[in-house]
């Protein structure tokens, strides 16, 4: 089976290579990886993604050069859950770009993925086969947009899951408790979707958000450890 290569247009990575959860970690994945990185040009960072990483995936990319450096987090529930206390609305294409990206690198400023996010990611994003303007869920008081819930559902998994893709607050708005009934406005639409399992994916050293997450029925799953290498 591939890996998954990319080149991200942004972040500190030029190259980023993913070994999904079904595939081995064996002589043959890696001399992919490294017939991968013998054809970058140097010098180049790059990070290689384990996902559903065990136990002796550290010693695997450890081989490689690789070191970790981040953990992301699998958390889900089964659905539904409480209803939300907040009224949303899908997002409109074409109109609340420009309110969405203010708030989305506002609150993502700090996120090697989510933040600097460019009118052009956001086209890209929308042009995926996954996306769903009704899943979108945006939260607005006082006329300003608040916060989102961005949701997706991934129609593979067995049974169906349902994602909280991305959900964020606008700092002017941080304090009044809006984290909570964000996500739970994400899980009704995909309960209402008949979904009946939500995860999302959280740093794991973002202990503020594991807490908000636990308090809503989540728990940790599974685990896609980042590596990193420097090459010369």
């Amino acid at each position: 089976m591939a890996l998954t290569v990319v080149r991200p247009d942004q972040g500190e990575f030029a190259l980023s290579i993913t070994l999904g959860s079904d595939q081995p970690r064996d002589a043959g994945a890696a001399s992919q990886i490294t017939a991968v990185l013998g054809r970058a040009e140097t010098p180049v960072s790059a990070q290689l993604w384990i996902e559903g990483a065990g136990p002796n995936d550290d010693q695997f990319a450890g081989r490689l050069g690789f070191a970790p450096y981040r953990d992301l987090w699998r958390m889900q529930r089964p659905l539904p859950a409480d209803r939300s206390t907040v009224a949303t609305r899908a997002f409109v294409p074409g109109s609340d770009e420009d309110d969405f990206l203010r708030v989305n690198n506002r609150a993502f400023h700090w996120h090697p993925e989510q933040g600097g996010m460019t009118h052009r990611d956001l086209a890209d994003r929308m042009a995926e086969h996954w996306f769903d303007a009704e899943g979108f869920r945006l939260y607005e008081q006082d006329g300003r947009l608040a916060g989102f819930c961005w949701t997706k559902v991934h129609p593979d998994e067995v049974p169906p899951g349902g994602e909280i893709y991305a959900i964020a607050v606008d700092p002017d708005f941080h304090g009044q408790g809006l984290g909570k009934p964000m996500t739970l406005a994400g899980l009704d639409h995909l309960a209402d979707r008949g979904l009946t399992v939500g995860f999302l994916y959280v740093e794991s050293d973002n202990q503020p958000a594991v807490a908000t997450y636990r308090g809503l029925g989540f728990d940790h799953h599974s685990t896609n450890r980042a590596y990193r290498i420097a090459l010369q």
